[in-house]
């Protein structure tokens, strides 16, 4: 791992920035989502008990970055739309996973309509960036926003044209 002199700095300015958006999506009232832990209970006394998924908060999606209003941030997962899970219609695993995902939203509380994020992780604001394999990287003194296969974006215009985004969406969007 190559270290740059800047490196530092560049920790330091990713969390300013982070802090800076949350505080720049919060007083716009920019709609935010539910982020969640799917979790798997126990059984109590041989009962199987349904899974469900537990808060873990709000974030703005922004892309592959879920930032909470502290400034905190997540890489992103799966995203679940609450709707009436339904019954098991025997159709693809994947369309039943996310039947069963549904269901382990109204389970955890979630109400109808509601956006939830699992599977998510949390992106440490620390040297772990520097160089790292995650969406948000600090390489040569600057914090670099890695999303799909496009090249990696400087985090402060990652940030500045996403926010725009959720604040000024597309007609029709």
């Amino acid at each position: 791992m190559a270290v740059h002199p800047d490196d530092p700095a560049a920790i330091e300015l990713a969390r300013t920035a982070l802090r800076a958006v949350a505080e720049r999506l919060a007083a716009a009232h920019a709609r935010d989502e539910a982020l969640a832990e799917h979790v798997e209970p126990k059984p109590v006394l041989g009962i199987p008990r349904r899974p469900r998924m537990r808060s873990l908060g709000r974030a703005w999606r922004l892309g592959a970055l879920l930032v909470q209003a502290d400034g905190s941030v997540w890489r992103t997962g799966v995203s679940t739309r609450v709707t009436e899970p339904g019954r098991p219609q025997h159709h693809t695993a994947s369309v039943e996973q996310r039947r069963a995902w549904r269901a382990a939203a109204l389970q955890g509380g979630f109400p109808m309509g509601e956006t939830v994020n699992h599977g998510i992780e949390p992106i440490p604001l620390d040297e772990s960036l520097v160089d790292g394999s995650g969406p948000l990287v600090v390489r040569d003194g600057r914090a670099w926003v890695r999303w799909g296969s496009d090249a990696p974006l400087p985090l402060e215009r990652y940030l500045d044209d996403l926010a725009d985004l959720l604040l000024h969406p597309p007609e029709g969007a």
